[in-house]
């Protein structure tokens, strides 16, 4: 039997750095309606200890799926997917979840020079299954990890209106550009759903010409994958997606980043009452 619901897919980050994803699989499965939920009280997730964050993140989505009761939750945020999506997983059994991860496998693909920069949060740079993936599927690369302390925020002023600064965009960045032998890196994996939102800036910021890899496409990829596995077809799904509301964890900072959501196709939001 065909199940023609409307399919509901859940989107979720810590800030707005998502909407990059949300973006992809809107484009991906453009029938289907999607949540978006930012844990903006809890921004940025890079300076938080392991636990802490794992006991919020399991709260917070117990709460998020009890609100949205979406068919699949797609964890737009490195950090988080890198840190708790096996707990998440456990925690939640019947309710598939799509994680976001520092894209090495294509970059070692994608890379003439053998010179990889990954630019991710601190906490991502420091979770063991990231440098799992560097070595599994980029052992014959060299791979400059540099946890960049402030770019995550950068990305998120800009849609408050504020404008990067170029210098300490330079100086952000500057650690996952190198030289060996002649050598120069040619392709930076984005390992933050965030540092999209900045790309222009970036090309402008970098010291030479590479390739920056957006995660966003490959997520889209594996959530309609996904919704394959589950035996929807995306596209004999009924109707047009619905104008969507974004899902705060506090008031939002100021009317910029309003805009940007509404922009985004969420023109309404609620902010959620967290213990």
């Amino acid at each position: 039997m065909t199940d023609d619901r409307r399919l509901r897919i859940l989107m979720f980050d810590s800030g707005t750095g998502g909407l990059t994803v949300a973006r992809a699989v809107a484009d991906a499965l453009p029938n289907a309606d999607l949540i978006y939920a930012a844990d903006n009280g809890g921004f940025p997730y890079g300076a938080w200890a392991e636990e802490p964050l794992v006991e919020r993140l399991l709260v917070l989505m117990a709460a998020l799926i009890e609100r949205g009761r979406p068919d699949v939750v797609v964890v737009a945020c490195n950090t988080a997917s890198t840190i708790a999506i096996w707990r998440l997983r456990e925690r939640f059994p019947s309710m598939p979840f799509v994680g976001t991860v520092p894209a090495i496998k294509p970059a070692a693909a994608l890379s003439k020079t053998g010179l990889i920069g990954v630019l991710a949060t601190p906490g991502t740079v420091r979770r063991e299954y990231t440098r799992a993936l560097i070595e599994t599927y980029a052992s014959h690369c060299t791979v400059f990890l540099h946890g960049a302390e402030g770019l995550a925020a950068m990305a998120e002023g800009k849609l408050y209106g504020i404008t990067p600064d170029p210098k300490a965009l330079r100086r952000e960045i500057r650690p996952a550009f190198r030289k060996r032998d002649g050598r120069l890196t040619d392709t930076v994996v984005l390992g933050c759903t965030h540092y999209p939102l900045l790309l222009e800036e970036l090309a402008k910021a970098a010291p030479w010409p590479v390739t920056f890899l957006d995660p966003a496409p490959a997520i889209a990829r594996r959530v309609v994958q996904v919704v394959a596995e589950k035996g929807r077809q995306p596209g004999a799904l009924n109707g047009a997606a619905r104008p969507g509301s974004v899902l705060l964890t506090a008031r939002p900072a100021n009317q910029n980043v309003l805009e940007a959501y509404a922009r985004a196709g969420y023109p309404d939001h609620e902010v959620l009452a967290m213990a």
